[in-house]
């Protein structure tokens, strides 16, 4: 299991590179989950991380290598925390906020799928559906049907369910049916 970066206290502004890193990726993973990342600066990240915009250009470079950094964060520490048998509350949170930040920035144009080096969560996923299938075209597909499934719910369920006429349904039940439709998914034929 990796260890976090060192925090600053509360109330102090990070010192040396691995806070100020930590509270940049923190700040801006926040705010694009919120807004999104064209509706972010980078001074905005900078206040709310209390570090100098100076700072996140000489760490990250421009805004889009900032999305990158984020979206491996954010990968990384979901990662860490499926590993660590982490509570499902917690993983529900990390999820959530992965996927809003890559909503928001495919949404805004970024290229997502260029940008994030690596995909853990759906790699693990990848690699336990792709060997139940004859085809390991099938399987990957199979893998991406259920984490767009998932994803469509994660961030239209309100839509979803004015639209269809499922306002009145528990949410137990709608997890319980989407859960059915991605085993069905990952289940070859």
């Amino acid at each position: 299991m990796t260890t976090d970066p060192p925090v600053a206290e509360p109330g102090a502004a990070p010192v040396g590179r691995d806070e100020v890193v930590a509270a940049t990726l923190a700040a801006a993973a926040e705010l694009f989950a919120e807004r999104g990342p064209a509706a972010t600066s980078i001074r905005d990240i900078a206040t709310r991380s209390r570090v100098n915009h100076g700072l996140v250009y000489r760490h990250f470079g421009t805004k889009e290598r900032l999305v990158g950094a984020v979206l491996d964060h954010l990968g990384e520490s979901l990662t860490v925390l499926l590993d660590g048998g982490a509570p499902a509350g917690e993983i529900e949170q990390a999820m959530d906020r992965h996927m809003r930040v890559m909503a928001r920035a495919l949404l805004d144009g970024y290229p997502v799928g260029q940008l994030q080096s690596h995909f853990p969560n759906v790699a693990m996923l990848v690699d336990r559906v792709v060997p139940r299938f004859a085809d390991e075209r099938e399987g990957r597909l199979a893998a991406a049907n259920a984490v767009a499934l998932q994803m469509g719910w994660r961030l239209f369920e309100p839509f979803l369910r004015s639209a269809t006429g499922l306002e009145e349904v528990g949410e137990d039940v709608v997890r319980a049916a989407v859960s059915g439709q991605i085993v069905r998914m990952l289940t070859p034929e």
